[in-house]
């Protein structure tokens, strides 16, 4: 449980701090400067990988309809990462839904991360 716990971290921040990255570089680039090659483009890229390796290793161990509500806690640290940092301007309807994806988090993240175990034990 701990390892699932330890991914999830790794998946959620490396979500987090990549888009975010990836946004900054992109926004952030300077006049007849190609984006691609800024150095936060380069980093949001990298750890966007780190992500997706996380991602595999976590969908190895636990259900996918555990991982993929758990992990979306990423979009409402984004969702803040853009507001706080980047400026952006964020209506009600998308705080709604972002509280939303919270409250699913929330419920999912409660439960075991592996029906297989779970049917194994009934008789």
């Amino acid at each position: 449980m701990r390892k699932t716990v330890l991914t999830t971290a790794i998946v959620v921040v490396s979500n987090v701090a990549g888009n975010f990255s990836l946004g900054w570089g992109v926004k952030h680039a300077r006049d007849g400067e190609i984006a691609l090659l800024s150095p936060w483009v380069v980093l949001g890229v990298a750890l966007l990988i780190v992500w997706t390796l996380a991602r595999m290793a976590l969908l190895s161990w636990a259900d996918l309809s555990f991982v993929l509500p758990v992990t979306s806690a990423g979009y409402v640290l984004t969702a803040l990462a853009g507001k706080l940092f980047l400026h952006e301007q964020i209506g009600y309807g998308r705080w709604a839904g972002t509280v939303l994806i919270m409250l699913g988090v929330i419920l999912v993240g409660g439960t075991d991360p592996r029906t297989a175990r779970a049917a194994e034990k009934r008789p």
